[in-house]
């Protein structure tokens, strides 16, 4: 099955429902948190972790098992496997609402395939295998984690902070991508992961020009 990769945003602002409270529900639910999405958990019982975010107001938690009109306003579901039957309701109904669907572990009733993810800050990776090995997507993801590490996160933010500078101090489109290709092979990177922090933000100030932060 092939798929078009994206990523949503805007996530805050939009119903993301998530029906049921086990392990692997935690996990989505996690990761919707991650993006601050606006996250309600449907199930009769929930992990501690659920349970604890509840308390914090972090997540509505609706302590039942799913009703057909539970979707109403739903924009992002992702759901326990269920009986066939169960999940055919589910996904009638989050069709009928137009609400992107993800039933685990059952292709047919899915609208997207959530990638295994990596995080370093602003960056996110995901790796996915179309459903056809997860197991091969939690490998890949363990490697490049290893390969990824923190100064991505650092490095991306002192991008963020040259991104109005860099459109003043170079109007032609042409010259700034030409200078931002330079930082990104620089080694700015290298600078950063041996903790040379200082050194690399007059790496960057060279890079650009002066004056530039």
């Amino acid at each position: 099955m092939k798929g078009y990769p994206l990523f949503l945003v805007g996530l805050e602002k939009r119903r993301c429902v998530v029906l049921g409270g086990g392990p692997e529900a935690q996990r989505k639910v996690e990761g919707l948190l991650e993006c601050d999405a606006a996250t309600t958990v449907i199930a009769r019982d929930a992990t501690d972790r659920i349970r604890a975010l509840a308390a914090d107001q972090r997540l509505t938690w609706i302590e039942r098992d799913y009703r057909r009109g539970d979707l109403r306003g739903a924009f992002l579901v992702i759901a326990e496997r269920r009986d066939r039957a169960v999940n055919s309701r589910i996904w009638d109904e989050a069709q009928a609402a137009g609400a992107l669907l993800n039933i685990m572990d059952d292709v047919e009733h899915c609208d997207f395939i959530a990638g295994s993810v990596i995080r370093r800050g602003p960056l996110t990776v995901a790796v996915s295998t179309g459903g056809c090995a997860p197991a091969l997507a939690v490998r890949l993801r363990e490697r490049l984690q290893r390969e990824l590490g923190p100064e991505y996160a650092t490095f991306l933010e002192m991008l963020r902070a040259l991104r109005e500078p860099m459109i003043r101090r170079y109007p032609d489109f042409d010259e700034r991508r030409t200078r931002w290709y330079e930082l990104v092979d620089s080694d700015v990177l290298e600078l950063l992961r041996a903790g040379r922090t200082e050194l690399a933000r007059g790496r960057l100030e060279q890079l650009v020009g002066a004056g530039t932060g």
